[in-house]
């Protein structure tokens, strides 16, 4: 570190993205990719766009914005495009929370990091015991709110209806949903924003339709949100979705059902992990999301993920005294699950 750093820098921790070793080949289980490459169709849609690098994108995403507001039922006015959902969460924490945030203790690790970052005041609503949110800690709470559904990293969802009473009974904050995961087992709250004009609804390309490397997220809102919004993007970068991500972003929504498909094999495969890892004695909880989140009563967390990566299959722990002894396990093929399975017998 510098001399030069802002002094309310100095101390902050940054985020810690999943580990990307090089030293060798690894089953990669531990950054909740989809295992599946983008289809050939949906790739080759960038070649006619190679030669047009020497020009900026698009800076509205007009093209794409109108595709997704057809998809969802919306009109364009209630969409922006974003690099990654976490841009678009970034411009969330900088246009509507000054005056603070709550979210759970146990969530996306980026919430904290942002807040921080904006100086933004956050209070963390510790889970149950068993990993819920309580709704009640939400309603009616005066502060803005930032729930991830499903959560992250504990899989479990959020009803519908539940979401509608938070946004109900805090009219005057801005409740801000990121669906990173939603399109493997929950209801998406994208309705309710034509209810709602304090709900934000955010979404990624990273999970769900095999683009973590592009880098595209879009978030869902009120006019007026999604007006903020923009005044935050093009303040900071008007130009930050490239060329070939657009392209591919309309792509892959015109060939939709190519990823619901891959959607419920994912599903399957989860729910055939999960029966696998409670007959090997693993506590785990209702994952809704593509991965587990689990722990073994026989071998803690740090013990299993040190094991693991030494056998080249790499998952995710954390170091938190709450969910120390828990891993986060990414659902990839069947045929990479089954080499889990293999060394986790092995280990325990």
């Amino acid at each position: 570190m510098s001399r030069f750093i802002a002094g309310r820098f100095a101390s902050m921790s940054a985020y810690v993205p999943g580990e990307q070793p090089s030293d060798m080949e690894y089953i990669k289980l531990n950054t909740n990719e989809m295992p599946f490459p983008l289809p050939e169709v949906v790739a080759k849609e960038v070649e006619n766009e190679l030669g047009k690098l020497h020009l900026y994108p698009n800076p509205d995403g007009s093209r794409l914005i109108n595709k997704i507001a057809e998809i969802y039922d919306i009109t364009p006015e209630n969409v922006i495009i974003g690099n990654g959902s976490d841009e678009l969460l970034a411009f969330a924490f900088q246009a509507f929370f000054e005056s603070g945030v709550v979210f759970p203790d146990i969530t996306y690790g980026f919430y904290p990091v942002y807040a921080k970052l904006y100086n933004v005041p956050y209070q963390e609503i510790p889970l149950a015991d068993d990993m819920t949110i309580n709704i009640n800690d939400y309603t009616a709470i005066g502060q803005n709110v930032i729930l991830a559904n499903p959560n992250a990293p504990t899989g479990i969802t959020l009803r519908l209806d539940d979401i509608e009473k938070i946004a109900l009974s805090n009219p005057d904050h801005v409740i801000a949903i990121d669906e990173a995961y939603v399109d493997f087992g929950a209801d998406s709250a994208v309705p309710l924003t034509k209810k709602y004009g304090n709900l934000l609804v955010i979404h990624t390309y990273s999970k769900s339709r095999s683009m973590a490397g592009a880098r595209l997220g879009f978030a869902i809102g009120s006019t007026p949100l999604i007006e903020d919004l923009n005044k935050m993007k093009y303040s900071f970068n008007p130009y930050n979705i490239n060329r070939l991500t657009q392209v591919l972003g309309e792509a892959a929504l015109n060939n939709e059902a190519h990823f619901v498909d891959k959607r419920k094999e994912i599903i399957e495969v989860r729910e055939y992990t999960n029966r696998t890892l409670e007959k090997l004695g693993f506590v785990l909880t209702d994952s809704k999301a593509n991965f587990l989140f689990c722990k073994h009563p026989e071998i803690g967390g740090f013990e299993l993920y040190s094991k693991l990566k030494d056998m080249g299959i790499l998952i995710r722990q954390w170091n938190k005294p709450r969910i120390l002894d828990y891993v986060r396990i990414t659902i990839g093929t069947r045929e990479q699950m089954d080499v889990l399975i293999t060394a986790i017998k092995q280990i325990i």
